[in-house]
């Protein structure tokens, strides 16, 4: 025998799921990581870094269209300097800062990532003599890596662009250092995503030291 159901109990059923589909959802908005630009508040999808964290894998674009990702700098530092778009002033700066800077980290490799064309990305280069950083485009549908990172904002005039971040990935795959600008048309904070490097180096060098120097000499008995 099929049971009948009501239509009113299926629209009470209806009602409920999308209430439950409604309180999930708002409660992902108020959650949601936020940034501002000229003073108002942009949000973003995703949750951005924490110091500690493992960070996620990468898949983007370089200026040939050929893949990249992380495992391409195993056992280096890496400097993720995130931005809107190279075609702006703050950003352009941050990546010519980032290109000198660059040249005097130790073990250390500085990603520059946009969701700009690879091609407008390869033009600045070219006319500024970017080479000590390597430049990546976030273009793709494929590529999560603003979900994944937490910087991709949601609403404002930049929506689905990249939020103004930096992020330091340790040589042992950790977030070391992670900045979330808080206003896109600000610069962010070199010295201390460089601090945090050198201070890495710091405390390596000096676990490497006391490791030599506690590992007993050959030939010794024991």
């Amino acid at each position: 025998m099929v049971e009948k159901v009501s239509v009113s109990s299926q629209r009470e059923n209806n009602d409920c799921a999308v209430h439950v589909v409604n309180k999930k959802l708002i409660k992902r908005i108020y959650t949601m990581a936020t940034t501002s630009f000229k003073g108002n508040t942009v949000h973003l999808d995703g949750t951005f870094m924490a110091v500690g964290q493992v960070a996620p894998a990468v898949q983007l674009v370089r200026g040939d269209l050929s893949p990249f990702t992380l495992d391409e700098c195993k056992g280096k530092y890496v400097v993720m300097n995130i931005f809107p778009s190279i075609d702006t002033g703050v950003c352009a700066t941050s990546v010519r800062k980032f290109n000198r800077l660059a040249a005097s980290l130790p073990n250390t490799v500085v990603l520059c990532i946009s969701r700009d064309l690879p091609f407008a990305q390869g033009r600045f280069c070219g006319a500024e003599g970017i080479e000590n950083v390597t430049v990546l485009s976030d273009f793709r549908d494929a590529c999560t890596f603003g979900r994944d990172y937490g910087v991709l904002m949601t609403d404002g005039p930049l929506a689905s662009l990249l939020a103004r971040a930096v992020v330091v990935v340790a040589p042992d795959g950790k977030v070391c250092h992670a900045q979330l600008v808080p206003e896109i048309t600000t610069e962010p904070d070199y010295e201390a995503a460089i601090k945090a490097i050198f201070e890495g180096l710091v405390i390596s060098g000096a676990a490497m030291a006391f490791a030599k120097v506690s590992r007993p000499a050959s030939g010794v008995e024991h």
